[in-house]
């Protein structure tokens, strides 16, 4: 039993993560570049315009993918914040502090794209519509998130507001995802359905495809990155870190 579970007790090290997020960044940030590029221009140079919005639907290929990972984002948290009411581990809160602006960062982004994209499908940059509302709540979770963690000093009591935080804003992500099917709404229903066929055609929704992994693998090297850092600041005192200096200025 104790060897079925050691790789659970391994994450919770800061040093082990540490490294083994050395050995993945590289390849995590050239996969994510090359997916973005190859996805993105794809999608806004060569696709073919749609047969009733013409080439303003072309924004998807940056909204569609941010609004999903702000979404998962945040989803990541709720787990993390479990983690970290259950076990304890320490580096479940660096998780969530970690990558709580970039959750922010892409929310306002999907929130900014879909304004960009509202005016000329809808005649106006913003609608109180379900959608956009729960996304705006969305955003008002990570800043709350943010901002409850900067306020409370103590680590611990720190790492179990904001889990618990994280947790209660996490029933916001299915009223984002059903409320196209739950109330009338002027946004359009969800691109990919795991369960359908794409309604798009194959040369539009395959550029998509790709930029939505490759903005999936760039949050994850920014999280790693970020995680890194935290780890260096809360670590700072421990011997390993000091020898990890020292090697970096030798």
């Amino acid at each position: 039993m104790p060897g079925k579970w050691q790789w659970f007790h391994k994450l919770g090290s800061p040093r082990w993560f540490y490294g083994i997020a050395d050995r993945f960044n590289p390849l995590l940030l050239g996969s994510a570049l090359l997916l973005l590029v190859a996805g993105i221009v794809w999608g806004l140079a060569f696709a073919p315009p749609d047969y009733l919005q013409g080439n303003s639907y072309r924004i998807i290929f940056i909204h569609v993918p941010t609004a999903f990972v702000a979404q998962s984002v945040y989803i990541m948290m709720a787990v993390a914040g479990a983690v970290t009411l259950i076990w304890r581990m320490k580096l479940a809160d660096v998780f969530v502090r970690s990558v709580a602006p970039i959750g922010a960062a892409f929310t306002f982004l999907a929130l900014f794209t879909g304004a960009v994209w509202g005016k000329p499908t809808w005649g106006a940059y913003w609608v109180w519509d379900a959608r956009l509302t729960s996304m705006l709540i969305l955003l008002f979770l990570y800043f709350g998130i943010i901002a409850l963690g900067s306020a409370i000093s103590d680590e611990k009591s720190s790492a179990r507001a904001v889990a618990v935080l994280a947790l209660v804003g996490v029933v916001n992500i299915p009223i984002i995802k059903y409320s196209v099917n739950w109330w009338n709404t002027l946004h359009q229903p969800a691109t990919f359905k795991w369960t359908e066929r794409p309604a798009m055609q194959m040369d539009m929704w395959l550029p998509l495809l790709l930029s939505v992994l490759g903005l999936y693998l760039f949050f994850t090297w920014l999280a790693f990155v970020r995680m890194q850092t935290e780890i260096l600041h809360r670590e700072r005192r421990t011997q390993w870190v000091r020898q990890l200096i020292q090697q970096r200025k030798g």
